[in-house]
């Protein structure tokens, strides 16, 4: 197995993965590798023997430690001061009318065109503005913000390819802080501001970095890769167009055929073994969501597209255990908006051009070209 097959079509050396070595040694990302879903379960679970507080972890060697790195009490800590501010129940009081507005303002630029990118165009500047607005970041030129999150994510994933580490990354990190610094001093209200009551500043700037850097890539690539599976798929495209309440089911589906998170990294802290497999302490433990999500033991036809699929709930698209997604109900809420937007607003809206996601950690589409019926 090569990066390059991990990155551009996985799926069936996942699949023989998963029916023949479910935990499996991979020399290429030097660690093992966990493709069915129930031992993904397993090791998300059990932070004690499965943790990501390892100085290997590729986000904090750019960001430092956060929640995202870090397991029992101070992984609470660091988590507890955010997620009061993303409970389920507020998340649509809090930021829809906003996710509204912005996706119609976006839809508005690229409208009379007839013809769009629709990951550049309305996915990654969505994203971007949502983050700032909830991060207190509002004031600050979008693409200067977009700009540190590219050469954060890129850093990152060089990091996971065992690649040395782009000095993009710390240099954009570095800017976002000295940002992120100035504004929690000047003491203007925001989620960052009331998060400082609790965190040292360094702490409250890893933490937003890690919020900025899920919120953005996550659901840019949610959006991105919804929008290409229910246009590749135009049975499906009719089902959802006669039926809305479809739209979050056909979300959840492309979640589950294509998470945009493909795989999250954890480190043995004993020797464990795990169906066969010798797990010594300290190794690399790979689960990968995408293998997870198309196990055939949970997923009758795994890899067919089916907005109607009865156990949706199943997918493991936002991980599990302690880290799973704090801003799973935003990122939900974000892509809905987006995929009923371009639905509504764009008649006849179909592909220009082929596209599949690709990435090795993160996977979506490097482009959605789409056009429509222009009306008068």
């Amino acid at each position: 197995m090569t990066i390059t097959e991990l990155t551009t079509d996985p799926h069936p050396v996942l699949a023989r993965l998963r029916a023949s070595e479910p935990v499996s040694w991979l020399p290429v990302l030097n660690g093992w590798l966990v493709t069915r879903h129930d031992l993904a379960l397993q090791v998300m679970r059990d932070s004690t023997t499965f943790t990501v507080d390892d100085p290997r972890f590729s986000t904090a060697r750019v960001v430092g430690p956060s929640m995202l790195s870090l397991d029992a009490d101070e992984h609470g800590r660091h988590r507890a001061p955010f997620s009061r501010e993303f409970r389920p129940r507020e998340i649509e009081e809090r930021f829809g009318a906003f996710v509204r507005a912005e996706c119609d303002r976006l839809v508005s630029r690229f409208l009379p065109a007839g013809q769009a990118e629709l990951r550049r165009d309305l996915a990654g500047p969505l994203a971007v503005a949502v983050m700032a607005h909830a991060l207190g970041l509002a004031d600050t030129d979008a693409a200067r913000v977009l700009a540190w999150y590219d050469a954060i994510v890129s850093t990152v994933a060089d990091i996971s390819a065992g690649l040395p580490p782009d000095p993009a990354g710390t240099q954009a990190f570095g800017e976002l802080r000295t940002h992120i610094e100035g504004s929690v001093a000047a003491g203007d209200p925001s989620l960052l501001t009331d998060a400082a009551k609790a965190l040292a500043l360094p702490e409250v700037v890893s933490n937003a970095a890690v919020l900025m850097f899920g919120g953005i890539e996550t659901t840019e690539g949610m959006i991105a890769n919804a929008v290409l599976h229910l246009l590749s798929d135009p049975a499906q495209l009719t089902m959802v167009h006669s039926d809305r309440s479809l739209v979050a089911s056909a979300i959840e589906e492309s979640l589950r055929l294509e998470p945009a998170a493909a795989v999250v990294d954890r480190y043995a802290t004993r020797d464990v073994e795990l169906v066969g497999a010798q797990i010594r302490r300290g190794d690399l433990v790979t689960v990968s969501l995408t293998a997870a999500n198309r196990d055939p033991a949970v997923f009758a036809d795994p890899d067919t597209f089916d907005v109607r699929r009865p156990n949706l709930r199943k997918q493991l698209a936002f991980a599990h255990g302690p880290h799973f997604c704090l801003g799973v109900d935003l990122a939900r809420l974000e892509t809905r908006i987006a995929v009923e937007t371009v639905l509504d607003r764009l008649p006849g809206l179909r592909l220009a051009a082929p596209a599949a996601p690709t990435g090795l950690v993160f996977r979506k589409p490097e482009s959605v070209h789409v056009h429509w019926t222009k009306t008068a």
